[in-house]
């Protein structure tokens, strides 16, 4: 995976979004695809994956949401 990740852990969902709306105004300040950025949060399971497993793991699910976008209504 050669995309940027960004793993958080402990964060409420509110501050998750705030760091999440932080780091891609500061790549888009930076002259980086701000969208390129993958984002996640730990769970109890994920939390005791290899660094590797997680990596595979976000940058499938963020190719799979690049490429379908959820329906806002």
């Amino acid at each position: 995976m050669n995309s940027p990740v960004v793993v958080m852990h402990g964060f409420t969902n509110e501050q998750a979004i705030a760091i999440m709306r932080a780091a891609r105004k500061a790549a888009s300040e930076a002259g980086a695809d701000p969208a390129a950025i993958a984002f996640a949060t730990t769970t109890p399971t994920n939390v005791e994956w290899k660094v590797s497993e997680l990596l595979s793991e976000v940058a499938g699910e963020h190719e799979y949401m690049r490429k379908n976008p959820p329906k806002l209504v």
